[in-house]
Formats: structure tokens, C-alpha cells, sequence
């Protein structure tokens, strides 16, 4: 069957569905792809399958917005439908050049379907002058096949310009040692592309994945930083907990040498819902990350009601204290309606009664100094969905619990006066970023009625609440 002879479904409840969200108009959604902005607009494309709410032949599929919140929905801007791409449109990035739009993604190849493991992969290209309608060079593959000490996992290109030169960082695997890494390549009019090297290894699948999937290589604050997601980390007590990570390196990189001398893989976000994360230069200077806000083998109620998968609210990322932080774009003040909070109270349990807690902006600041206690809890409860922020302060340690198995994630944060938690809630999505960025935990969340707030400390505590409804 011709893919444009198929079916989409449709969705049939809104239940779940966010406000301020990006998710697919039906069908599934998962990794961020081309992340831009071109001719007035901010342009998100992501992995898509229109005709399921299952993983299944990708597409990109594609929106706009002119201020990171309000998405336009527009047509897919590629489906597997060339040589080049005839088993999907993997993950990839976009470049402006010359006021058009190049789209570089990955070409998957399965010759047979009954096979999906024996699969090779290709790097191709479109180009838009407009940024909605696109057209795939018939030169494509621009990149046909990956180094020879390379497996066949060679995807997800994340193109960028450097000195007047283009780049590109591919995720791969190592062959003997069935080990991720990260690829480096160079053009100078991002068709003809020239083997530099490898930019930095897993050193082994255990403690740094067998595959590293849709890296991003930037310069933020002084620090050259491989954002990536390693597949295949060996979970501790308390890291790496999902099925699949979003980390980074950082330190320095020698575009010449190739030598990166970076530290440690650290977790981006702490949540049980976050992958794939891309980043984009905005034109005010602001480095600007979005993941998706799901996870590979878990469940997906809307999957019942016609579709699957959303996007994080875009971050701003910043380097401080030795880390990335990542706070919501500024942007996000226009989602405000009116304030439905303003308070400060003390006490050891609070139920924040708000109009609409599913569509919320909430704000938490405490002293620590003089509180005397060692635990405070903010408690997300709708029937048997519940989720719960705690502060740990003898530990300096946030675990988020919801309900349900695998319940538990943990950040450890660095000992300060203050405690700063800022949340946002939409229909079925909660995100919570702790003292101004420093640790983010990424929830799915699937109330069916508005949950009720609950603030409880096991000694008397000052705080400062401060809430938003959002539209």
C-alpha cells in the first residue's frame, strides 16, 4: 500500500491533549528534528508516523511558531518516499544558507521488512526557499557510508557552522567494540562532506551506551559541549534510571587536532520523560533545547484517543557552576491569564486551591537556614495518578515519585540558603526545574480530573508561593 493510500487516525478524545505543547495533530510523535529559525519564524520538525499512533515508517513531521508556545501545524516536510530514505526519514537537523532552508537527515534501509535488524543508513538533504514546501537532492546520499571501522548505526546529523565552515556530528557505533561515539564532518556547501573524525568514544557500552543517538555539538559560555543520547547505560541506585539517557560532555575541543579534553557524562534532565534533545542558536544569541517528552518502552495513554508523543517546553540552556542549567524561554510569561496565587505562609501542610491545576505556573521559594526540618513535599494527587516533588535538605537531594512501577527519580543539587522550585503543569505534562535550572525532572502525567496540590513539611516552614493560570 502507497503511503499516501493510507489511513490517519483520528483523534477522538482531548482528554490528554496540551495547550502549549507541541504534539502531533494525530499519529505519533517522538525525537525534535530541525530545530531553526527561518524567515520570521522558530521551526520545529520531529520524527513522525501520520498513519499510527505506534512507532512506524518515519516522516518529519512539522510546525512553526513566532514565539516558541504557539505552534502552526504544516504539512510533513519529508516521508520515505526515495531511494535515499525508502524505509524512513530518520532524525537530523536544519541550516539556513543563503536564505534557504537545508534539512540534513538520516535515509534508513531495510531490503527486508521481515529482517529490521539487517538495515543500513544513509545521510541526505532537502532544501526550502519558503519553509514549508521542500524537495530532496536527487544527488542524495550526500553521505553514503560511514567509516569503515563504523556498524551500520550512523545517524542523526546535527549540522553547524563554524569559521565559515559547515560541520556536521554524527551519532555512531564503534564496530569491534559495539561502543557509541560521535563523528565529525566538514563542507563548505553542505552537500560535499569530508571524513574529520571522531570527536569523542564511549569508553565502555556499559558506563557510556553501545550507540550514541542524536548528538549536538555547541560552544556555550566558554564550553564546547556534546549534548547526546547514549543508549545502554548501565543504571545505578539512583543515575541513569530510563531505558535510554540525554547527556553531555564538556570541556575543550581542537577543531584542528580533534582533541576534546571534556569531563564526566552528566544527565541533562532527571525526569522519567525526556530524549532526543536538539538545541538551536536563536537569533537574540540564546542557546534554546527542546527533548522528547516521552520515553522509548513505557506506556502512552493517548495512544487510545489517536495519538502519542509531545515535545518539553523549549529551555534556554546557560553553563553555571560547572553545568548546563535549563530554565523555560522567557517567552513563557505569555502564557499567563491571571495570578491565582500570592502568598506567604507557614505552617506543615497547605492544599494550594486553584482554579485550574492542570494548566498551572507554580512558583515555591523557601529559606532553609532557619527551617528546621529535613523534608518538604509538593504532592500532585488526582484519584490514583499522583506525583510528588521531594526536598531532601540533610542530602541536598529532589526525588520525584509518581505513581505506578520504576516510581522514583533523583538530582542531587548543590547546598544553598534557598530552595527554588518552579513547576509547570498542561493537560497530561509536568516539569519541574530547581533552583533556577539546576536540576530538571521531564513527568508525563495523566490526570483525568484536575489534581489537587498538597504542600507538606515535617517542621514548620516559611514560603513564598507565587501561581499562574496558563492558557
Amino acid at each position: 500500500m502507497k503511503l499516501e493510500q493510507q489511513r490517519m487516525p483520528a483523534v477522538t478524545n482531548d482528554r490528554f491533549r496540551l495547550h502549549y505543547h507541541l504534539m502531533p495533530p494525530q499519529g505519533w510523535m517522538n525525537d525534535p528534528n530541525g530545530f531553526v529559525y527561518f524567515q520570521g519564524y522558530y521551526h520545529l520538525f520531529y520524527q513522525y508516523h501520520p498513519y499510527g499512533v505506534e512507532w512506524g515508517p518515519m516522516h518529519w513531521g512539522h510546525a512553526r511558531s513566532q514565539d516558541l508556545l504557539h505552534w502552526e501545524n504544516l504539512p510533513p516536510a519529508l516521508a520515505p518516499d526515495s531511494e535515499a530514505d525508502e524505509s524512513g526519514c530518520f532524525s537530523g537537523s536544519a541550516i539556513v544558507k543563503g536564505n534557504r532552508l537545508f534539512l540534513i537527515y538520516t535515509g534508513h534501509h531495510v531490503p527486508d521488512e521481515s529482517k529490521p535488524d539487517d538495515f543500513w543508513q544513509t545521510q541526505n538533504v532537502a532544501v526550502s526557499d519558503d519553509g514549508i514546501h521542500f524537495y530532496k537532492l536527487a544527488t542524495n546520499p550526500v553521505i553514503e557510508t560511514p567509516p569503515a571501522d563504523n556498524s551500520q548505526h550512523f545517524r542523526d546529523p546535527k549540522v553547524f557552522e563554524r569559521d565559515g565552515q559547515y560541520y556536521l556530528v554524527l551519532g555512531s557505533q564503534l564496530a569491534a567494540t559495539q561502543t557509541g561515539r560521535a563523528l565529525l564532518y566538514q563542507s563548505t556547501n553542505l552537500v560535499d562532506w569530508e571524513y574529520q573524525g571522531v570527536i569523542t568514544a564511549a569508553s565502555t557500552a556499559s558506563e557510556a551506551g553501545f550507540m550514541w543517538e542524536c548528538p549536538d555539538f555547541f560552544r556555550l559560555n566558554g564550553q564546547d559541549v556534546l549534548l547526546l543520547s547514549p543508549q545502554g547505560i548501565e543504571a545505578t541506585e539512583k543515575e541513569n534510571l530510563n531505558i535510554y539517557q540525554t547527556s553531555y560532555l564538556a570541556g575543550q575541543f581542537d577543531f584542528q587536532t580533534l582533541d576534546y579534553q571534556h569531563g564526566n557524562l552528566q544527565e541533562l534532565d532527571h525526569g522519567h520523560d525526556f530524549y532526543a534533545a536538539q538545541t538551536m542558536l536563536a537569533p537574540d544569541g540564546r542557546r534554546i533545547v527542546v527533548g522528547w517528552m516521552d520515553m522509548w518502552e513505557t506506556e502512552f495513554p493517548e495512544q487510545a484517543d489517536g495519538w502519542a508523543g509531545a515535545m518539553t517546553l523549549p529551555r534556554e540552556l546557560t553553563w553555571r557552576a560547572g553545568q548546563l542549567c535549563m530554565l523555560p524561554v522567557a517567552e513563557v510569561t505569555q502564557l499567563r491569564t491571571q495570578q491565582v496565587i500570592d502568598q506567604k505562609w507557614h505552617g506543615t501542610e497547605r492544599n494550594l486551591a486553584v482554579p485550574d491545576a492542570q494548566h498551572l505556573e507554580l512558583h515555591l521559594h523557601t529559606k532553609l537556614a532557619s527551617w528546621q526540618g529535613s523534608q518538604l513535599t509538593l504532592q500532585f494527587q488526582a484519584g490514583d495518578q499522583q506525583l510528588q516533588v521531594t526536598y531532601h535538605k540533610s542530602q541536598h537531594e529532589i526525588i520525584v515519585t509518581r505513581a505506578g512501577q520504576d516510581a522514583q527519580r533523583f538530582a542531587k543539587v548543590q547546598p544553598q540558603a534557598e530552595l527554588d522550585l518552579q513547576i509547570w503543569t498542561d493537560t497530561s505534562s509536568v516539569e519541574i526545574f530547581v533552583n533556577h535550572g539546576e536540576a530538571v525532572f521531564s513527568e508525563r502525567f495523566y490526570p483525568l480530573i484536575a489534581p489537587e496540590i498538597t504542600l507538606v513539611a515535617d517542621a514548620p516552614v516559611t514560603v513564598q508561593l507565587t501561581g499562574y493560570q496558563l492558557h
